[in-house]
């Protein structure tokens, strides 16, 4: 079974607003809603591609109760704590000429509601997928990642973890089985500015050497690197296409990757899912659907040549 944990989900509420114009009236010309969170859209992607996931995290107050009705109307299983405090987050997206996105802080987690979670993980069986993606709240350890693997570091698991700075480099002593930084992310963490592919390999393998199994990087327009558990590494320029969202892509690149992985069981395959994954939702108003993605693998079989 493949598990998602989300820590401060969303209802993320997507407007699109010609000619936006601060401190004046401004009407929508679409209106999206759906619920929100890295995890919970890996969780969503990879129902959309044909796989069952349970997506845990918290949720608190009416925004809470309402991202629960949407995932279980998608047949997603969702098996959130309830928090008390505060409600759960509304994130909005405007688009317009630029990308603007104004997100909510989320409800208060208390150490009664992280141990359990803690129990619902111990749960976990050797041999599932438990994904960590995302930022975590404040009022939460730093160390919350870290805490997590090293709890579970008897299971056999294949732990992906989707997050930024110390949540990410203080989980590689734990060998995640992927780790998937962007580019501004991967060299943040060094120190150094990375816009090309060639750049990226380097410090991908740095973080191999640290301990992650499998290294994704996602480079939006520029394309992906994967330096992999074989000794190999793949890269591939971006798909070509319209960009019409690119909230959730790099949710949607890790759950192709899965995806690809678990169909094959190479690291091929999967680099090829994860990118046309990644490039079907930026290309699309919503997240990929199957049919999008094959149809981006069809078409684009000469960028993984």
């Amino acid at each position: 079974m493949i598990y998602t944990v989300t820590f401060n989900p969303s209802l993320d509420y997507i407007v699109t607003v010609d000619g936006f114009a601060c401190g004046k009236v401004n009407r929508t010309k679409e209106e999206i809603i759906y619920p929100g969170g890295k995890g919970i859209n890996v969780s969503m992607v990879l129902k959309n591609l044909g796989h069952e996931t349970t997506a845990l995290g918290f949720l608190a107050g009416f925004t809470g109760e309402e991202i629960a009705r949407r995932l279980t109307k998608e047949g997603i299983a969702a098996d959130f704590i309830n928090v008390v405090h505060g409600i759960s987050r509304i994130n909005v997206k405007l688009q317009s000429e630029e990308e603007t996105e104004i997100n909510g802080q989320g409800p208060v987690i208390g150490e009664p509601e992280i141990e359990k979670l803690y129990h619902r993980l111990d749960l976990l069986k050797d041999g599932d997928i438990l994904v960590l993606a995302g930022s975590i709240p404040d009022v939460m350890p730093g160390s919350m990642y870290m805490d997590i693997m090293k709890r579970l570091e008897s299971k056999k698991l294949k732990i992906v973890v989707d997050a930024t700075k110390d949540l990410l480099v203080n989980v590689l002593n734990y060998h995640p089985f992927l780790v998937k930084p962007n580019n501004h992310e991967l060299g943040e963490i060094f120190g150094v500015t990375l816009t090309k592919k060639e750049d990226v390999i380097p410090y991908a393998k740095q973080m191999q050497e640290m301990g992650a199994r499998n290294v994704l990087v996602s480079m939006a327009g520029e394309g992906a690197v994967l330096a992999a558990e074989d000794g190999l590494i793949y890269q591939a320029d971006a798909p070509k296409g319209t960009v019409k969202n690119s909230v959730g892509a790099g949710d949607s690149m890790v759950a192709g990757f899965l995806a690809g992985y678990l169909k094959s069981g190479r690291f091929m395959e999967a680099f090829q899912m994860g990118v046309c994954t990644g490039s079907a939702s930026a290309f699309s108003d919503a997240l990929a659907k199957k049919q999008e993605v094959l149809a981006l693998l069809e078409s684009n079989r000469e960028l993984f040549n």
